[in-house]
């Protein structure tokens, strides 16, 4: 689309046929290379594998334990191995200072169901996120979000243990809703109602099922609503283009000291 009057053009245009401003490359068509294993994964798809496996691995790793501490098979975990892999716990969190634990709770999933069910929204939401934002934006967005999804959480649910990635993923749709609303075309429109829809009937879902955590998905919209909208898309500044790798950057940093914290806290837990 065109960055100035968001009109449809094609991929080969320089000028646009219809405000005749000049269009540079998207920042996509910059990405070197432009897919990961040779053309295996689309470029706009790495990210989300990326969290995808380490969402997988995690949730393995926490059956394993569960099976060592007495479960039958491969059990799902049970609340004692999610709160020593760094579950939302307000004991843990204000009572031993492990603020850590906003970060890695919305890489944990309590059941097979819990893990697939967000693993579907996450592979069709995040590529679609990572190609209107970037990388750097996506990233952002979806660790803040998490972030003050589970601030949420901890604010108006202290009592409760919570996991998950819906925090995050209702970041996305905040972020997508953001996009709606910075654009004031027909298209933005359009945008906006269809994931003001979704975060309607995820709700809803929150509201019918019993222990989903609203607080942490309405804390995780508003989260990446906000960062979305300040950030906006891509633009043809080095500037604001090099501020944006810079915050991913530091947001990949956090997650990392997270998930160091997480592996000291498990061994020093006894099995």
């Amino acid at each position: 689309m065109c960055p100035n009057c968001r009109a449809f053009i094609t991929s080969d245009d320089k000028t646009c046929p219809y405000c005749q401003a000049q269009v540079g490359e998207r920042s996509i068509d910059r990405r070197s290379p432009a897919d990961v294993l040779g053309g295996l994964i689309p470029h706009q798809r790495f990210v989300t594998m990326l969290i995808l496996l380490i969402n997988t691995g995690l949730y393995v790793a926490m059956m394993l334990r569960t099976t060592q501490q007495g479960g039958s098979g491969f059990s799902d975990p049970d609340l004692q191995t999610l709160v020593d892999f760094g579950a939302k716990y307000a004991p843990y969190i204000i009572g031993r200072g492990q603020w850590w634990r906003l970060i890695t709770a919305a890489f944990l999933h309590g059941g097979l169901l819990h893990i697939l069910m967000n693993s579907w929204v996450l592979f069709d939401l995040g590529p679609q996120v990572n190609e209107a934002f970037g990388t750097p934006r996506f990233l952002a967005i979806y660790l803040v979000s998490s972030v003050t999804g589970y601030l949420a959480s901890l604010y108006f649910s202290p009592a409760s243990v919570s996991i998950g990635a819906s925090a995050g993923l209702c970041g996305l749709i905040g972020a997508m809703i953001a996009l709606g609303t910075r654009d004031r075309t027909a298209w933005g429109a359009a945008i906006r109602r269809q994931y003001i829809h979704w975060m309607i009937y995820l709700l809803i879902f929150g509201l019918v099922i019993q222990g989903v955590d609203n607080a942490a998905h309405l804390g995780g919209l508003a989260g990446g609503f906000v960062v979305a909208y300040l950030a906006g898309t891509p633009s043809f500044s080095e500037g604001v283009e090099n501020f944006w790798r810079l915050a991913a950057g530091l947001c990949l940093a956090v997650t990392g000291w997270a998930f160091f914290q997480m592996f000291m806290q498990l061994t020093s837990t006894p099995t």
